[in-house]
């Protein structure tokens, strides 16, 4: 792949993010402004649209959202499942719980989806949910969020399970993140080992997109 077209590349990102912001819904662009303003930045509107796309392809119903204060995302979740199901998103900060549970509180009285918000590190609260309980789970956030929620993936998942992880790629590394080799930094390292250890997985099947900053997706088998 020449320069051209890695710039051609660089634009699609560009556009496809500025489309996907232009349809994204009022309630949701209200509530990536109000996280922006607390210093929360949220992930890309693309990435939070094929989030919610993935909800209704696996036809899922039981959802959980590990995160750190990504409220986008949890939301285009919760608009996913339609009014039904149920989504327990974990959060280990206090900040980033406020903000998720005054959302449920104020959508809680317009739909019939089961929302749980847990402040809690995903080491300590996933291994208390029930087994083969969860269609798809959503990492995101912190660094640690990552390898904890994976240790518990092949449990909680029913077969044929999603789980998607979420700037799988470290992009927001200062010195490049995942794809450049000699990024050593915290983060990078802890995604390249996870990376690795998913794909030789034999419990799931994997793909890595460029999709957002990056997404690993694995299918329980």
């Amino acid at each position: 792949m020449d320069k051209t077209q890695y710039t051609k590349l660089a634009k699609a990102w560009d556009y496809t993010e500025e489309h996907a912001r232009e349809l994204e819904p009022a309630d949701i662009a209200e509530a990536r402004a109000a996280a922006d303003m607390a210093g929360l930045m949220q992930g890309p509107a693309a990435q939070a649209q094929l989030l919610g796309l993935l909800v209704r392809l696996t036809h899922a119903s039981s959802v959980i959202a590990v995160g750190t204060a990504s409220l986008v995302e949890t939301m285009r979740l919760v608009a996913a499942l339609d009014g039904s199901g149920q989504l327990t998103a974990v959060d280990s900060t206090a900040q980033g719980i406020t903000l998720i549970r005054k959302a449920f509180t104020q959508l809680q009285d317009t739909i019939d989806t089961s929302l749980r918000a847990v402040n809690a590190p995903a080491s300590v609260f996933l291994p208390r949910l029930n087994a083969n309980d969860y269609d798809l789970i959503v990492v995101a956030g912190d660094a640690q969020n990552y390898a904890a929620t994976y240790h518990q993936a092949s449990r909680l998942l029913r077969q044929h399970g999603v789980i998607v992880f979420t700037n799988a790629l470290a992009l927001d590394c200062a010195s490049g993140g995942v794809v450049d080799a000699a990024d050593r930094s915290e983060r990078a390292v802890a995604m390249r080992e996870l990376i690795a250890a998913v794909e030789e997985d034999d419990a799931f099947e994997t793909a890595l997109t460029p999709d957002g900053t990056g997404m690993l997706i694995a299918i329980k088998r």
